[in-house]
């Protein structure tokens, strides 16, 4: 398919031109895009997505400000497209006019979805998202300050009990498989399942007996499907995919009993498959008490324009550390820059990347915290120079170093000069007397706890963080799309919270009242 052009010769007497052009206010989104949409997204723009020779596609810059809009307002590819065709500020900000003129009336749906991929294959996926930042940077909006967070997405499918994981797996296999290996897989199979259906096999699932004889038989084909095709080489790809990933789900929630019965393992596998439909979608806290299924969203965003400057996702039950560096490379050797952050992201690794690189350090650090009310560790005088811990009482001990652990890089014991301590009832109930941990990163938090305390970096943190929270309200503002995640796979979730991430940045645009001139961008240019 070739690159379509869309038309530059606009009818000023067209009546949704003129209609739209008087009725809309001069900052909404409509107006913004049919004002700028040519200099955001030209078609040449999208180039590289396209064919030199062949049937013209839609014109590229008609298909973003429909994806655009469409991503603000929550709707389904068909709705997206019924709304381009019946709603006039969607004509409008698209530039096609009226419906009795030369402008496109409608497509079909499909052109969206052919959009999405092609731009996922290329090299710049980004790029919707890409220009609306560009246009922000060129006039200047973009300061050195971000505050970042996450929010909870939650995945497009159902979460799967271990049975039904089993199942799936198996069925996925013997479909990738066919013909021949099919024919030897199914061979093997003793459960008495022929796994050409969804639903569950049909017991007394009051009965524990039953279930557990379930579970071990369907268990066992799997490990038979997998005992078929160890050693075998040259595996199609999808063939080597469900053999992985039947692997992954008969290891993650399945153990042997006493007497050689394979049941359901009384744990939770602590990077378990959720779904065979969605592999890679988990478990994940937001809290220690709210938990969802799905993925991670995270953002960074310029507190003084209310901008997002970058977004990641990631699945549900990782760290928000995690994506931190890519979600401020653009402040690294910039001087006087400046991070926020709640107490997620005072980890000693962040403190000590953005102390590295020379940026205000302005996220939250916990408190330390001991049991039933003891001494906490703040009251101890920790002496890294010196490699020696104080307690409360004045006794001092060396601190000695723990190799090989992952947290800890020393540990200070009391031991039994705790029994004969008067403070002891407030310090510890140990029998070996207190201990305090020296982690890795013990000399960056200690300054953070100590820096946090500043009633003047206080304030500060007070009116700047809490932006970010108004910003995730503006994307999840929309349950289709913006809570529940309308794709499946991490890559395919993390292009489409990008594009909403484009689209909300584009209406915070219009908002301000940024306006391409001549000389290139500028905020309400005289």
């Amino acid at each position: 398919m070739a690159l379509g052009v869309a038309s530059q010769q606009l009818d000023l007497l067209d009546p949704v031109t003129r209609f739209c052009g008087e009725a809309l206010p001069a900052n909404s989104i409509f107006a913004f895009l049919h004002q700028h949409r040519e200099a955001l997204f030209p078609d040449g723009l999208f180039t590289d997505l396209f064919a030199a020779v062949g049937r013209r596609s839609v014109p590229p810059s008609v298909v973003a400000t429909v994806m655009v809009l469409q991503r603000l307002e929550g709707l389904s590819d068909r709705e997206a497209v019924d709304r381009f065709v019946f709603d006039a500020r969607w004509r409008y900000a698209a530039g096609v006019g009226g419906w009795d003129g030369a402008g496109r009336v409608g497509f079909a749906h499909t052109v969206l979805v052919d959009m999405r991929e092609r731009l996922r294959r290329s090299d710049r996926p980004d790029r919707i998202f890409e220009v609306a930042l560009d246009a922000a940077r060129a006039a200047g909006l973009l300061g050195r300050r971000r505050v970042l967070d996450s929010t909870p997405l939650y995945d497009a499918v159902a979460t799967m009990d271990t049975i039904t994981l089993i199942r799936s797996a198996i069925r996925g296999l013997l479909t990738a498989a066919g013909g021949d290996l099919a024919g030897r897989l199914r061979a093997v199979l003793s459960g008495g399942d022929d796994y050409t259906t969804t639903g569950k096999p049909v017991i007394d699932w009051d009965d524990k007996t039953a279930r557990d004889a379930l579970v071990d038989s369907r268990a066992r084909d799997g490990y038979a499907l997998l005992a078929v095709l160890d050693g075998l080489t040259d595996l199609p790809e999808p063939v080597g995919q469900a053999m992985r990933l039947l692997a992954t789900v008969l290891g993650q929630d399945l153990e042997a009993g006493d007497d050689g019965t394979l049941r359901i393992a009384r744990k939770v596998a602590p990077d378990r498959v959720i779904s065979t439909v969605d592999p890679q979608a988990r478990h994940g806290h937001k809290t220690s008490h709210r938990g969802f299924d799905g993925y991670k969203g995270h953002i960074a965003v310029d507190p003084d324009v209310e901008v997002i400057t970058a977004t990641a996702v990631t699945a549900g039950n990782a760290g928000d550390v995690e994506p931190v560096a890519g979600l401020i490379a653009d402040l690294i050797d910039q001087a006087t820059a400046a991070v926020y952050g709640d107490a997620a992201y005072g980890a000693g690794e962040v403190l000590q990347q953005l102390d590295t690189a020379g940026i205000d350090i302005k996220t939250k650090v916990q408190p330390p915290v001991a049991p039933t009310g003891k001494f906490t560790k703040d009251r101890f005088e920790v002496n890294l120079r010196d490699a020696t811990v104080t307690c409360p009482n004045g006794l001092t001990v060396a601190i000695r170093p723990v190799r090989g652990h992952a947290r800890h890089a020393g540990k200070a014991d009391f031991g039994t000069a705790c029994a004969t301590c008067p403070l002891r009832g407030q310090c510890t109930d140990s029998k070996t007397g207190r201990s305090i941990t020296i982690g890795h990163h013990e000399a960056h938090l200690t300054t953070a706890r100590t820096r946090q305390q500043d009633p003047a970096w206080q304030a500060d943190y007070r009116a700047t963080r809490p932006k970010v929270e108004r910003k995730i309200a503006h994307l999840m503002r929309r349950r289709h799309g913006g809570r529940r995640a309308r794709m499946r796979g991490q890559r395919r979730i993390a292009d489409d919270f990008t594009l909403l991430a484009a689209a909300v940045n584009l209406a915070r645009l219009a908002t301000l009242g940024l306006t391409h001139t001549l000389h290139g961008w500028a905020l309400n240019p005289t």
